[in-house]
């Protein structure tokens, strides 16, 4: 199989379970099996970066999103960390952050609560604002929620604060208050909470603050944004925010080496079994911001920061059945449903098979006795079978051939071991896939979730995503569950969606590869629909970053008939199929033709804006410095490697303030 087909199944896949983790509460696959799928995704991508999708699962980040609050743009980014579980790729983080940097750095370290996150807005000392995490860009007001939890301060102490700041942290359930909790809800024959992060997460989310005061939530607070924060350091900034008011964890320490990182996991690995309340791992940041600024983001996660999980417990019980689950991609996934287990402070019930090769490595039968891990509160996975706790054998478990959801034959690629349905236009949970990516906040930003796009599919008001333009009030009100209001927010998100820029429009429709970040390079060279639908070969290939597979399945796409016509009725909605003449405008050719590589630490902007304005300007950035190498922007500190080869080389050597002169900025 083709490393791009690797990576395309790689990323729809955990898109759904993004999806059903953080917006459908039913996870279906454990913390560690994820991250390790993340991780195979993050290295198939690094080897291949032109492949790079800013839509990828590696981008972005999931959304718990009710609607029942108000939602609210966050001031930065709300962004997850990077996850590992070998000492060995901490070391590989502390090397590759020396080696960026080229200078001394502090760690701090810090436990990893198992809680839900917030963000807290502070101005002239009194709490203004709570939001959840949401999608990362947007999340929800909770403020009269977090006002009842006594550990967050509503006015500060002391003067000495920045009149506006933000500061984040991390909601929590102690131990004793959730096992309370669940006591209350068997006494009211309620179902109890699986662990206490969803039990903090549900809290968070009650719409009335009263009863979110009897649950006794607590917090710890762990990160400091703002313009005008009293130091350098994310240490000193906690130790500040300490005598402000803000519960900080006494369990944080500053290292300079990576003996000292090591000394506070292995502690912490054994210690953390006697706190109050529950964690999940370490988390390890650069402590000066300025470093920070320079070391940059991706759009999932900040490249100065990493965390360590703790690895998983396992527990053994009996298989009882197996179910196979038809993915968005058509991905079947074999799930065992198993005897209840007490794993890790919750009930085990389901348990992930992975695919035909590990049910054939493990010889599973049903009545198995099976090993079960799991690293989180998700859906755990089978690592094993006790054979010698065999009584009886049942019948071994075998892989269905036909598609559990459209009856197709599946199939099996060479060299992979998942199984699909190809039946990608006929078998609904593809089809209601594509809507839904169709409608996303990334994409079109229509108000329709999953639950809506099956409604409006199983009544037969959409077949494909211009079916959407043609749903009415009244189709609306006949459904169970609408009413004039949401009928109505539906209808306007479906007008709001015709302003949405080419690109999105572009990304909306779903072209194999062609992710956020192929389609904003894609509308820079084709103005217009038209210009792409016509463009060959070599005119999309001669596009920066635009290679082989990407042009062919562009072409491929634009060459059917059905999604040309597809096209046309989009259009004729209202739907914007050309670049904005603005956004042309803006565009320049001051760099044109000119290759860049930056290097070092910048005062005026991180490397990542400066490799935006780079680009804006119609230049190229690469990594590497060889002959074709026009310019090296370089900060301070620039690495010894980089500037002997450009010297040798007499590649020309610049400061961001030359640059930015260049640019007339």
């Amino acid at each position: 199989m083709e490393i791009k087909e690797r990576i395309d199944q790689l990323r729809k896949s955990i898109e759904e379970w993004n999806y059903q983790y953080y917006v459908l509460a039913k996870p279906s696959i454990s913390d560690y099996e994820f991250d390790q799928k993340l991780k195979e995704l993050e290295k198939l991508e690094a080897e291949s970066p032109e492949y790079f999708d800013l839509n990828s699962p590696t981008q972005r980040v999931g959304s718990d999103i009710n609607k029942n609050f108000i939602q609210v743009e966050h001031m930065y980014p709300m962004l997850s960390l990077s996850n590992t579980y070998s000492e060995d790729e901490i070391k590989e983080f502390y090397n590759r952050t020396q080696k960026a940097l080229n200078e001394d750095f502090e760690i701090v370290c810090e436990l990893k609560y198992d809680g839900t996150s917030i963000s807290l807005i502070y101005e002239n000392g009194i709490l203004v604002r709570a939001i959840t995490r949401g999608d990362g860009t947007r999340g929800d007001d909770v403020t009269a929620n977090v006002r009842t939890i006594k550990s967050i301060p509503l006015k500060l102490h002391g003067d000495n604060y920045p009149a506006l700041f933000e500061i984040r942290g991390e909601i929590l359930l102690p131990w004793k208050a959730f096992q309370q909790l669940n006591e209350e809800k068997a006494k009211n024959d309620e179902q109890p909470f699986a662990n206490p992060r969803n039990a903090a997460a549900g809290t968070l989310k009650l719409l009335n603050p009263k009863m979110v005061a009897q649950r006794r939530l607590d917090s710890y607070l762990y990160y400091l944004l703002g313009n005008n924060l009293p130091f350098d350091g994310h240490y000193e900034n906690l130790e500040a925010a300490r005598m402000w008011g803000f519960k900080i964890s006494d369990a944080t320490k500053k290292c300079k080496t990576l003996e000292e990182v090591f000394e506070f996991i292995h502690y912490w690995d054994s210690e953390r079994k006697n706190l109050p309340v529950a964690t999940d791992g370490i988390v390890l940041k650069i402590n000066s911001a300025k470093q920070q600024l320079n070391l940059g983001w991706t759009a999932k996660s900040p490249r100065w920061a990493i965390a360590y999980k703790f690895q998983a417990e396992s527990a053994e019980t009996r298989l009882l059945s197996v179910e196979f689950s038809v993915g968005r991609i058509g991905t079947i996934t074999p799930v065992a449903n198993l005897e209840p287990v007490l794993l890790s402070g919750t009930v085990v019930k389901r348990a992930s098979l992975h695919n035909e090769d590990i049910i054939n490595k493990f010889d599973v039968h049903y009545g198995d006795m099976c090993y079960v891990e799991k690293g989180g509160e998700i859906i755990p996975k089978i690592t094993g079978v006790n054979i010698e706790a065999r009584t009886g054998i049942g019948e071994k478990v075998r892989f269905i051939e036909l598609c559990p959801a459209c009856g197709t034959k599946l199939i099996r690629p060479e060299g992979e071991a998942a199984h699909y349905c190809p039946n990608h236009s006929g078998c609904p949970p593809q089809i209601k896939g594509m809507i839904e990516h169709f409608v996303g906040r990334r994409a079109m930003n229509i108000n329709a979730g999953e639950e809506t796009i099956s409604q409006f599919y199983e009544h037969g008001l959409i077949h494909n995503t211009a079916d959407l333009y043609e749903i009415k009030k009244e189709d609306l009100l006949k459904l169970d569950r609408w009413g004039e209001k949401s009928a109505e927010n539906f209808l306007e998100s479906i007008e709001a969606s015709k302003t949405v820029p080419f690109d999105r429009v572009l990304f909306a429709l779903g072209i194999r590869f062609a992710g956020e970040t192929v389609t904003k390079k894609l509308v820079k060279t084709f103005h217009t629909i038209e210009d792409l639908i016509n463009a060959s070969y070599d005119d999309l290939v001669a596009i920066n970053e635009i290679g082989g597979v990407i042009a062919k399945s562009l072409i491929q796409y634009f060459s059917d008939e059905s999604n040309k016509e597809l096209i046309a009725r989009l259009k004729k909605y209202g739907l914007q199929f050309a670049l904005a003449d603005e956004i042309i405008a803006e565009k320049t050719d001051i760099l044109k033709g000119k290759t860049f590589v930056i290097s070092g630490v910048f005062s005026e902007h991180s490397r990542d804006e400066y490799k935006e304005l780079i680009d804006k300007n119609g230049g190229k950035n690469t990594g590497s410095i060889s002959a074709k190498t026009d310019y090296v922007l370089a900060g301070e500190n620039m690495g010894p490697a980089k500037l002997e080869k450009a010297q040798k080389l007499g590649i020309t050597i610049i400061s961001e303030y030359e640059f930015l002169s260049m640019i007339g900025s």
